[in-house]
């Protein structure tokens, strides 16, 4: 009976967290990004690695970010351009959750409460990114679909997976609902890998990583290598 309610209590707090993740405001996706056949071409993309700074006020020592658009192509352009459009600069880190157990430091949202996400000056609307998850031996990721704890990465691991320093996207309950929201993982959160998109990992500064407070700012974020690998 002991071990029951130990089970049931694990499954009440991964599922408390996971839902932390999501975000409150309403979503709807493009036709374009639901058509895995245009997704060769979507743009922005990365084609290859590149390197984000990015400054926490009031920390000495910067986080560099490695973005792999080797396995996560359009995460991890969308992310980059966002960079390099300056959309990061100034935002709050609106959600992080460090003890008593860790997990993560969420940011990326213009609004600073977690209802919002990146609005595309030429569209008017919120951009969506469909949501990308590379499986071991595959040659493509997989868009527009979970593949987690019920699905398929629970045979095949993920490539990309949410090992403590991972830098993933937040998204709502649809799957291509991600925008510009993102978090850092301040542990291994495996039972995260197939439901949620790793782009990149912390290379260096995990120690500013994980003195973030909610309420903290980042006061820039630039890209410093791998730019020309950014296809807009």
């Amino acid at each position: 009976m002991k071990n029951l309610v130990q089970r049931w209590l694990s499954v009440l707090v991964c599922a408390i967290l996971v839902s932390s993740l999501f975000l409150t405001g309403c979503s709807n996706t493009s036709d374009a990004q639901g058509n895995q056949s245009n997704l060769d071409n979507y743009v922005p993309r990365l084609n290859g690695i590149a390197t984000v700074e990015m400054k926490i006020k009031g920390a000495t020592t910067p986080i560099l970010i490695e973005i792999n658009g080797n396995d996560a192509p359009i995460t991890g352009g969308n992310f980059v351009d966002l960079v390099e459009r300056g959309v990061y600069n100034g935002l709050v880190f609106h959600r992080v959750i460090s003890s008593p157990d860790p997990f993560v430091a969420q940011g990326g949202d213009p609004k600073g409460n977690g209802t919002g996400g990146f609005i595309d000056p030429e569209t008017k609307q919120e951009r969506r990114i469909p949501l990308e998850i590379k499986l071991k031996d595959d040659e493509k990721p997989t868009y527009g679909k979970a593949l987690g704890r019920q699905g398929e990465a629970v045979t095949r691991p993920v490539v990309l997976k949410h090992l403590k320093g991972a830098i993933a996207m937040a998204r709502s309950q649809p799957p291509d609902s991600a925008s510009s929201q993102f978090y850092f993982a301040l542990s291994d959160l495996d039972f995260l890998d197939g439901d949620y998109a790793v782009f990149g990992y912390v290379k260096q500064g995990m120690e500013t990583v994980e003195k973030i407070k909610q309420g903290d700012r980042i006061e820039s974020a630039k890209v410093v290598s791998g730019s020309e690998n950014l296809k807009k």
